[in-house]
């Protein structure tokens, strides 16, 4: 167990040290989005219209204000980015706890009587019933997020 949490740490540290080099590298000269592309469908009418936000459906959601319009697409393209980032966690920590309890369950079935394997299978299922759990709060962050914003 330690081992696998010593790599996803180092995995981590890799990442977040190597992104904002990445994303500096891409960005040669300064330039500014005047729109964000929607991933997920933003346009429920009796949860965000009520409250004053109004996003498109799915695609293209300019930040410019035409005549007479409220533009709320930067508290929409907000709320998408963080659907997003919550969908990608769930999947990376749900595929992790199939692993997990993969590899819990090969400990149990090979352990041969030895009392050391069975505990340490049953630990990597406990702890992947854990991440799921976390999993799910995951898909909880978004409708937290969605009353601070105040959508």
């Amino acid at each position: 167990m330690k081992k696998v949490l010593s790599v996803l740490a180092l995995m981590t540290l890799v990442v977040v040290s190597v992104a904002p080099v990445m994303v500096l590298a891409a960005e040669t000269a300064p330039s500014y989005s005047t729109q964000c592309t929607l991933k997920h469908n933003m346009s429920d009418p009796t949860s965000w219209g009520a409250k004053g936000i109004i996003c498109p459906a799915s695609g293209a959601c300019p930040f410019e204000n035409a005549v007479g319009v409220t533009n709320t697409c930067g508290t929409c393209c907000l709320m998408d980015t963080i659907y997003t980032i919550t969908d990608w966690i769930f999947v990376i920590i749900v595929v992790i706890a199939v692993i997990m309890i993969l590899l819990g369950a090969f400990n149990i079935i090979t352990a041969g009587g030895s009392p050391d394997k069975v505990t340490s299978g049953r630990n990597y299922i406990l702890w992947a019933a854990v991440g799921v759990v976390v999993a799910a709060i995951a898909k909880v962050v978004p409708i937290v997020a969605r009353n601070i914003v105040g959508m």
